[in-house]
């Protein structure tokens, strides 16, 4: 067993009301999609009224900010001027050439990375990003969605994982599945969406209140 839990990021929120829920539940980080096609989108607008109440009662929990094979100067034109998030989330194509460049024009919020994982050489396509990235984070592949599918990556893939970065997993991440993480992969954290939803971009809070419970039993 880990010495400390994972932390917890809940992903896909799209109201004030349930970023507040969520946010007093314990999450450590609450994640707003910014991608169009996703149906858990949400405005610039609303996403930023979203993080600045967030900001304002919730100081500490991180607010973090999904994209996906984005132009960098949209997403500083979505910060509506001051950025409200604490981290950029790449979640879809994006290369090291990329990872540079939003460094060099946002250095001053988080940097975590995405990847896909369909079989286990996918894995080693991310350690030249570390040295460019602040975290990792683990998903599963699917063919019509880049995240969010509920589908879990291969537990054999995700045994013995070292990174210089800390790592997240996410894809399929429910109560059934947590004994085994905790036990086997010890991820630093979980990005938790589809499993605890009453529909995309809707959170059982009833659902998210247990797997907090559950966690805490650790």
């Amino acid at each position: 067993m880990p010495k400390t839990n994972p932390l917890v990021k809940i992903c896909g929120l799209t109201s004030e009301e349930q970023a507040l829920q969520v946010a007093k539940l314990g999450a450590n980080a609450i994640g707003i999609i910014s991608v169009k096609e996703s149906p858990r989108y949400v405005s610039a607008e609303i996403k930023k009224k979203i993080f600045k109440t967030l900001e304002n009662f919730y100081p500490k929990i991180e607010r973090v900010s999904v994209v996906q094979n984005c132009p960098i100067d949209l997403i500083i034109k979505n910060f509506l001027g001051k950025p409200t998030e604490t981290i950029i989330q790449l979640h879809g194509d994006e290369d090291i050439d990329y990872c540079k460049n939003i460094r060099e024009k946002i250095p001053n919020i988080g940097l975590w990375k995405a990847f896909r994982i369909k079989t286990e050489k996918d894995l080693n396509k991310i350690k030249p990003f570390e040295d460019f990235v602040d975290a990792i984070l683990l998903d599963s592949w699917n063919k019509e969605t880049y995240g969010g599918s509920g589908k879990k990556i291969n537990s054999n893939y995700l045994k013995n994982l070292q990174f210089s970065k800390p790592w997240w997993l996410a894809g399929g991440i429910s109560i059934e599945w947590i004994d085994e993480i905790l036990a086997d992969f010890k991820p630093d954290g979980l990005d938790i969406s589809s499993s605890i939803e009453l529909s995309p971009g809707l959170k059982d809070i009833k659902k998210t209140e247990d797997l907090f419970k559950f966690l805490k039993r650790y």
